[in-house]
């Protein structure tokens, strides 16, 4: 989508709503971080009402990058994203089954506490260091593609100041409303975000279904044609099985393993509260995934009662929801699908600056004093503007890549080393764990090269589950078995 948003949308109404989106946001910052101390910032006093953790939960894991990309994946590949759900699920109740019991027994604020239990201070060091990079990493690349749709929306022509400004500016809110309460915070607003965000979805789906010619003969076919669900071809990268294993360990890598998704889970009051929330997350990431997934089939038949991608001018399907928003919506409707897209890319946002900003106080600097977390808060917000100007001025879609690819690679050794702590007795210097740790996934970008060149065949979506195995390969290598007890 070039330039500025054809007929139809409404800049004044869109200024009104992120005002008053804003605003709503401060109030409830305001009330919720009321006598908010640190403990409420690292883990909400544990006191956080499950079922309003578990709705937040779908914000904090679709992003807005997602809430474009699903639906428009479904004109390229069908519905076959739908095992990777199942997995999704399968994974979720691993982490109640597996995970919380081992964070709720130790009463952890920070779950890479239990690695310096299990193995040292080095090896929480470094399991936190590698978090911390894929958290900046992921979330920067995340936060700066929603941010380049965003800017299309105004009415300015597109522009290095107009990208920073916008981006400062929405670094600043999240600062503002997450510096006193944290995770306190985070819980309520995750959730009044995700609500503004099924009401965009909601919308969405609407003025789709407006959109079709619902008397033309050949519709029943066209959405059937982009309604399968399960591929069965053994050599598709899409195949359903590949699919729900790859969902089912992204799932556990990106969410158990991750401090700032497990840190409002813990803000629970107790274990059993926690695993509440999270099936009920399970349950509600299936559903919102299926209407994601139903928008993708009704846009498909969308775009091929308007003549294809080409006719409307488009390249990528990334492109189609966010135009179709912008120039075929109602001026309403069309602002609040940006309202939306907002709504859908600040819990992510919010909860990894707060996450970072937890992990570096507890994990690296042992300390936990509000001012001192106050300073750590802006430095790692002020890193987010670093990483996001030279993703601008960089402007090298490869690169983003490289850096998206980097950021899925370092969950692998996360992986690794935690079920080598839960799956084994076996004990590893503590020390080792600092070169192992970057040490596999270099050894799986190796091997996927030399797949690649060789073989023709690129490890794909197994990247995670080939990197942890290496991780916790390397770890066994280097390990000693558990001392025999004295009679």
């Amino acid at each position: 989508m070039n330039g500025q948003p054809q007929t139809g949308f409404s800049f004044g109404l869109l200024a009104i709503l992120l005002i008053s989106y804003f605003a709503l946001l401060f109030v409830i910052s305001g009330i919720s971080s009321k006598k908010a101390d640190s403990h409420a910032f690292f883990g909400a006093g544990r006191r956080a009402p499950w079922p309003v953790v578990a709705f937040g939960m779908l914000g904090a894991s679709l992003t807005g990058l997602s809430f474009i990309s699903v639906p428009g994946n479904v004109l390229r590949q069908n519905c076959y994203y739908f095992p990777m759900v199942l997995g999704f699920v399968a994974g979720y109740i691993l982490i109640a089954k597996v995970l919380l019991p081992l964070y709720y027994k130790r009463g952890l604020c920070s779950i890479y506490g239990y690695l310096e239990e299990r193995f040292g201070t080095a090896s929480k060091r470094s399991g936190a260091a590698f978090f911390i990079l894929s958290r900046l990493l992921g979330s920067a690349v995340r936060l700066y593609a929603i941010l380049l749709v965003l800017q299309t929306f105004l009415p300015f022509r597109p522009s290095s100041g107009l990208f920073l400004l916008l981006a400062a500016a929405f670094l600043l809110l999240l600062f503002c409303y997450t510096y006193r309460g944290g995770v306190k915070t985070i819980v309520w607003t995750d959730a009044f975000q995700t609500l503004l965000m099924l009401l965009t979805l909601g919308l969405s789906i609407h003025f789709i279904c407006k959109g079709i010619d619902w008397a033309d003969s050949a519709l029943p076919a066209t959405l059937s044609g982009y309604a399968g669900l399960f591929d069965l071809r053994p050599a598709a990268p899409t195949h359903a099985l590949k699919q729900f294993v790859s969902g089912f360990f992204v799932t556990v890598a990106m969410t158990g393993l991750d401090q700032s998704m497990m840190q409002k889970n813990l803000a629970c009051k107790d274990l059993a509260s926690s695993q509440k929330n999270m099936y009920l997350t399970a349950a509600i990431i299936l559903i919102v995934n299926l209407l994601l997934l139903a928008l993708g089939v009704l846009l498909g038949a969308f775009v091929q009662q308007n003549g294809g991608m080409a006719a409307i001018g488009l390249q990528s399907t990334d492109q189609l929801l966010p135009y179709l928003a912008a120039s075929r919506f109602p001026a309403a409707a069309g602002a609040v699908f940006v309202l939306g897209l907002v709504a859908a890319s600040c819990p992510s946002a919010a909860a990894a600056l707060t996450s970072i900003t937890s992990s570096v106080c507890l994990d690296f600097l042992q300390k936990s004093e509000q001012g001192l977390r106050k300073k750590v808060q802006a430095i790692v917000t002020f890193a987010f503007m670093l990483v996001l100007a030279a993703l601008y001025f960089l402007n090298n879609d490869a690169l983003i890549n490289i850096i998206y690819t980097l950021a899925s690679y370092t969950y692998g050794p996360l992986l690794g080393l935690f079920f080598f702590g839960i799956l084994t007795r076996r004990s590893v210097p503590d020390r080792k764990v600092l070169w192992i740790m970057p040490a596999s996934p270099l050894l799986c970008l190796a091997l996927n090269g030399f797949l690649r060149y060789f073989c023709k065949f690129d490890l794909g979506f197994s990247l995670l589950m080939v990197n942890a195995l290496l991780c916790f390969a390397l770890l066994w290598l280097f390990s000693r078995a558990p001392k025999a007890k004295e009679q």
